[in-house]
């Protein structure tokens, strides 16, 4: 998967088609102006930048998701572990507990996880 950067208007964008797909184009640019102010052109602008991304396709006046809001996040996610901690889940955790403690139930749910993953 390509490596995603959106900044805060790209994502917010991205999040209004992700609730609405398929949606069509019209439909996005009048949620736009009510709902960020944008003009028709700037809906377009982003549109298009993220369907160059190939995060979504705009094919006869519809909007469709190509690349779902869950992998996207997942990728965003590898990408920061990769940047940020040489691609070290251990070292991330480190750092993220080291000034959040984690609940009894997010110690269970990340057990479970792994168990899951030696499974298969």
């Amino acid at each position: 998967m390509n490596e995603y950067q959106m900044g805060a208007a790209e994502t917010r964008f991205a999040e209004m088609v992700w609730e609405s797909a398929p949606v069509s184009s019209t439909a996005l640019v009048r949620r736009c102006e009510a709902e960020l102010g944008w003009k028709k052109s700037t809906t377009y602008t982003v549109l298009k930048r993220l369907c160059g991304k190939g995060l979504f396709r705009n094919e006869g006046g519809t909007v469709t998701v190509l690349v779902s809001k869950e992998a996207f996040y997942a990728c965003r996610s590898e990408q920061f572990v990769e940047e940020t901690f040489g691609g070290s889940l251990p070292a991330f955790l480190a750092a993220f507990t080291s000034r959040k403690r984690l609940t009894a139930e997010e110690i269970e749910s990340l057990r479970r996880m792994v168990d899951a993953y030696e499974e298969g």
